[in-house]
């Protein structure tokens, strides 16, 4: 009977697993409690942003895997506090799965904003401006920080107002453990 019983267990789990989506995101752990998985996939708008060197970048250029975006600026207190955190995850999480984009909506140039995340403790960022704020309009950001999670096909799958501690180990291990297949695509 005890057998039966397991082995009912089992066909259920397996089915449960096998009829979950392939791309499924699951559920962030409590450290990442602000991170609210999206109730359907949607396609990410194109809006252009530049790096340091002033080149025009658009979310589509990191097709091919995640992307976790961060919307920050100079003047926001939650903001600042949160970059060494967004840095560390960066550093942990391998760039050819995930990449750590923390773009300053703020009016500084690229060289105050290096300095900026370099007395931040976050200069392993990189730089990246939208200062005309089309990001935030396009992703109908009322708040900063705001982060918003990519899959690889470009749809947005989570989002997150405020700040959250990104370097924590359950947040490394969520977003390490993130279902991915690797695709032939250019890597930025």
């Amino acid at each position: 009977m005890a057998g039966a019983v397991a082995l009912g267990a089992l066909l259920a789990v397996l089915y449960v697993i096998l009829l979950a989506p392939v791309h499924a995101v699951p559920e962030p752990p409590a450290v990442l409690a602000q991170l609210k998985p999206a109730e359907k996939a949607h396609s990410v708008p194109d809006v252009a942003f530049s790096d340091a060197a002033g080149h025009r970048r658009i979310l589509a250029q990191y097709r091919g895997r995640y992307v976790l975006l961060n919307l920050w600026a100079t003047w926001c207190n939650p903001c600042i506090r949160e970059l060494p955190a967004l840095a560390g995850l960066k550093a942990a999480l391998p760039s050819d799965r995930i990449a750590v984009l923390a773009v300053n909506v703020g009016r500084s140039d690229a060289a105050r904003t290096a300095s900026f995340l370099d007395r931040h403790q976050a200069s392993d960022l990189g730089v990246y401006l939208d200062s005309d704020i089309a990001l935030m309009r396009a992703f109908d950001a009322y708040g900063l920080p705001f982060t918003v999670l990519i899959d690889p096909e470009g749809r947005e799958v989570a989002r997150a107002f405020g700040p959250a501690d990104w370097s924590a180990p359950a947040a490394i291990a969520y977003f390490k453990a993130l279902p991915w297949k690797q695709q032939k695509t250019a890597r930025r």
